[in-house]
């Protein structure tokens, strides 16, 4: 059953903005704290931004401090991930994911993870 669902990716110029979306089911969204991921080609997995369960603690990781927010719409249990001022190192799979726990969900350890959604920066 899926539980997560990212949407919002796509090809965008550097310097551009793009927000991407995790559609999360009721319980998982209100239990959990989220977070996204991203993947390049050849690349390890990188924790990019997480937010507590209850919404008061917001985490970035340094390469994307102050040009990427997270948030998320209560009404419609769902995760999103504004992204400004991309630049070609941004390019990759980006995943959300949900945990117990936003200090879990930041190293790696999640109960919940969707099918990932691609951005590209061009240069």
């Amino acid at each position: 059953q899926v539980q997560l669902v990212e949407s919002g990716g796509g090809l965008v110029q550097a310097g551009g903005s793009l927000r991407l979306s995790c559609a999360a089911s009721g319980t998982i969204f209100s239990r959990n704290a989220m977070g996204w991921y991203r993947q390049a080609p050849g690349k390890e997995r990188e924790w990019v931004a997480a937010r507590s369960a209850g919404g008061g603690s917001r985490y970035y990781a340094d390469s994307v401090k102050g040009r990427f927010t997270i948030f998320r719409d209560n009404a419609k249990n769902t995760l999103y991930l504004q992204m400004n001022s991309l630049k070609p190192e941004d390019t990759a799979m980006y995943y959300c994911a949900a945990g117990e726990g936003v200090q879990n969900v930041m190293r790696g350890k999640y109960d919940y993870w969707g099918q990932g959604t691609q951005v590209t920066v061009s240069s």
